[in-house]
């Protein structure tokens, strides 16, 4: 089922002024408010820019160093190792440090679920892992002992995944070329997984400008039935009392909410709270969701100043 409300003069005129399909911006109004809707619209044109370290590599102080003797601005955010670019000379991808793998460009929303996994010196599996960007900080964060499983279903993504792997010395993940739905057919019981799945991307619309016009029911639909099917998947496959967490870059109740109430309810599982971002929906129009999905997590341009983002982090007992 996909939600959708009414048309206002309001939606239409915001939707025509910023050049959205006013089906995404009616819903916008209609799920947050029109005033939220207009100051996220507005937010969403100029996201900053973030990298995260690679601790593997460098120190904090070390990378920042270097980098202000090359004419970049960086601060440190509420993010563990992650940086806002403030002042950006040229290119951040084409310094020295970045090509030796000394930090990874990654949005401040990003970081999110590597660090509410909290990976140990354990078995963890990354179910959509290219570029790999949450790959490497899972490693990063396990200090590169114990195992990191990169799965990856799309082939022509797989040599990105493991050319990242490589520059960022992340030297206890392997690489593993398949559909992540079918993860559970090969027996291994990962202590914990993380599921970025794939998503209508409406949080991410600041990286491309086409999604303004080129996302709609269809591709909702699609995107919840996979993620789905993939965190059912996860969920399957991860060891009693194992830990599994879920992220969208989308906005969409039906990629995020709809899909956490669903699951949780079909194999009696619990949400853990996260530190980071605003609580999760809890009543879309009419439906309500189970209390305990507040306790996921929601990212906005105009809150939270990154892309519009979702994690849930979830305990199989």
């Amino acid at each position: 089922m996909i939600l959708d409300f009414p048309s206002t003069d309001f939606s239409r005129r915001l939707a025509k002024k910023f050049g959205y399909d006013e089906f995404i911006v009616r819903r916008w109004c209609a799920i947050f408010g029109e005033k939220e809707t207009e100051k996220l619209i507005l937010a969403m044109e100029n996201v900053p820019k973030y990298i995260r370290v690679n601790t593997i590599k460098i120190s904090q102080d070390e990378l920042i160093s270097r980098l202000e003797e090359r004419g970049f601005l960086l601060s440190k955010t509420e993010v563990p190792y992650c940086y806002e670019i403030k002042k950006e000379p040229y290119s951040i991808g084409a310094t020295p440090e970045y090509l030796m793998g000394y930090y990874y460009i990654m949005d401040k929303s990003s970081c999110i679920p590597p660090l509410a996994l909290e990976p140990k010196n354990e078995i963890i599996a990354d179910l959509t892992a290219s570029p790999g960007g949450k790959t490497t900080m899972i490693s990063m964060l396990m200090e590169n002992r114990g195992c990191v499983i990169a799965v990856e279903a799309n082939k022509e993504r797989i040599q990105p995944l493991i050319d990242n792997i490589h520059r960022m010395l992340a030297l206890n993940v392997v690489v593993l070329e398949m559909d992540a739905t079918k993860f559970p057919k090969i027996g291994i019981k990962p202590d914990k997984i993380l599921l970025d799945a794939p998503c209508s991307g409406e949080g991410i619309i600041h990286k491309d400008k086409t999604r303004k016009v080129s996302r709609g029911e269809r591709d909702i639909l699609f995107c919840s039935t996979l993620q789905k099917k993939l965190l059912e998947a996860a969920i399957i496959s991860v060891k009693e009392g194992g830990v599994v967490v879920y992220s969208t870059c989308s906005l969409t109740p039906e990629e995020n909410e709809f899909v956490i109430d669903e699951i949780c309810k079909k194999y009696d599982l619990k949400l853990e709270n996260i530190n980071y971002g605003d609580p999760a929906l809890t009543k879309v129009g009419d439906i309500k969701f189970d209390k305990q999905i507040k306790k996921a997590r929601r990212f906005y341009p105009h809150r939270h100043r990154c892309s519009g983002f979702f994690v849930a982090k979830l305990i199989k007992d």
